[in-house]
């Protein structure tokens, strides 16, 4: 209860958008045509970010089934990124999707606090 507690206000951050930042990764050294794409755009780059933040979140709060199954499925998510490629369309679709996934455990997870 009380990793709860102390996330609370996290969570309650994140119910707003988040301000841009640097991608979740070093652009300088971005090697496949994902990432480059990513770091050339302002949009996916914003989505990186806030995908970033929630995950490494959830990973905190989660319970350790949880987090494996989270685990699991970013590893998915990263190899349909980079499955992509420089195709930009298809990463904002691909990180607008597991935004809404992301977005949806925080709220369920912050629901239980109430």
């Amino acid at each position: 209860m009380s990793n709860l507690i102390r996330t609370l206000p996290l969570l309650a951050l994140l119910a707003s958008p988040l301000p841009a930042a640097a991608a979740s990764f070093p652009c300088d050294k971005a090697e496949t045509p994902d990432e480059t794409a990513i770091c050339k755009t302002l949009p996916l780059n914003d989505r990186d970010v806030e995908m970033a933040t929630r995950f490494e979140i959830l990973k905190e709060v989660l319970p350790m089934g949880g987090r494996t199954k989270m685990q699991e499925d970013q590893e998915a998510w990263l190899k349909e990124r980079r499955a992509c490629g420089p195709d930009a369309a298809c990463l904002r679709d691909l990180y607008d999707a597991r935004l809404k996934t992301l977005r949806g455990l925080i709220s369920e997870f912050a629901k239980q606090g109430q």
